[in-house]
């Protein structure tokens, strides 16, 4: 056996895999910038949101992108997370709207028990309908795929939110051809989702074929962690440990960089993208159902957030 020949016969296949990947996410950001009237893309700092930005780059450079960038601010975010945020948007030039969880507690539309430690998680809804209705934006894009979770596997790539904010399963538009009805009256938005075919590891692919920058938590670090529920909890001010348990120390990478108050990283030596790729090919679990507590409260916990505004 020809171990080179059959390595590049099958990188070639991975490689017009991607491009049509590329293509398919290009034409939807191309069809919201021609159809809607004030689209936004939503960039968190996370790896899926930073592949939107490398396939907003090739749809519109060297023009300026036709959308603001927003993120929904919880306040409880990773630290570094937001500086490569602010980093890559100073580097873009582009314009950043952060709307603020903070504000809506300030405001008194989200309130919470213990503003201080509770998650903000499921209060991004509220602020992210407060910043559409504020900007007015008739479309937001994000990364979210279909194969993170089962919620997310229903959904259209132009899904439909009334003018309530509400995302309604039984009620989505067809997307025959490619063709898709991006008609809405006041009020009303679509979340836009150029991504939804791919998988976690056509991310971690394309991240390596485009050699986009990340966060350092995406890699391999030692971290102290406190083991709960089959997780491992990162020790914060936020998180810190219960009666009884310990804390450990292990080497660990984020799967996902969502608010601190329920993201969780996993046991890895992936120091590389190279070595995530290798690790993400064989793990049989999704990204949220390894590291995600909010999504363990029930099967339902997700499907029943969107239906109240998430994203």
């Amino acid at each position: 056996m020809n171990t080179v020949a059959d390595q590049s016969v099958l990188d070639a296949a991975s490689n017009r895999h991607l491009d049509w990947l590329e293509s398919e996410a290009i034409h939807i950001m191309r069809e919201v910038a021609a159809e809607c009237t004030r689209p936004a893309l939503l960039f968190s700092g996370g790896k899926d949101s930073i592949v939107l930005l490398r396939l907003a780059e090739k749809a519109f450079r060297p023009g300026k992108f036709p959308f603001p960038l927003v993120h929904i601010d919880t306040g409880h975010n990773f630290p570094e997370v937001i500086a490569f945020r602010d980093k890559r948007v100073a580097e873009l030039g582009e314009q950043l709207i952060i709307g603020s969880v903070e504000d809506s507690i300030k405001r008194g539309t989200v309130r919470l028990r213990n503003p201080a430690t509770d998650s903000r998680n499921a209060a991004q809804a509220v602020t992210l309908l407060e910043t559409i209705a504020a900007h007015q934006f008739d479309a937001c894009i994000g990364g979210a795929r279909r194969d993170e979770e089962k919620a997310r596997a229903k959904e259209r790539i132009f899904s439909f939110r009334d003018d309530f904010g509400q995302w309604n399963p039984k009620a989505q538009r067809p997307e025959l051809w490619s063709l898709y009805n991006t008609r809405v009256h006041a009020g009303e938005n679509m979340r836009v989702f150029p991504i939804s075919n791919w998988t976690e590891l056509d991310v971690w692919q394309y991240i390596a074929r485009e050699k986009l920058e990340l966060p350092s938590i995406y890699f391999a670090h030692e971290r102290e962690v406190i083991p709960r529920n089959g997780l491992l909890v990162p020790l914060t001010d936020l998180t810190p440990p219960r009666e009884g348990e310990t804390v450990q120390k292990q080497v660990v990478r984020f799967r996902t960089v969502g608010d601190i108050s329920c993201t969780c990283p996993v046991s890895s030596d992936a120091a590389t993208v190279d070595a995530i790729i290798r690790e993400t090919a064989i793990t049989q679990i999704t990204e949220r159902g390894a590291t995600r507590m909010d999504d363990q409260t029930s099967e339902a916990s997700m499907e029943k957030r969107k239906k109240e505004g998430y994203f």
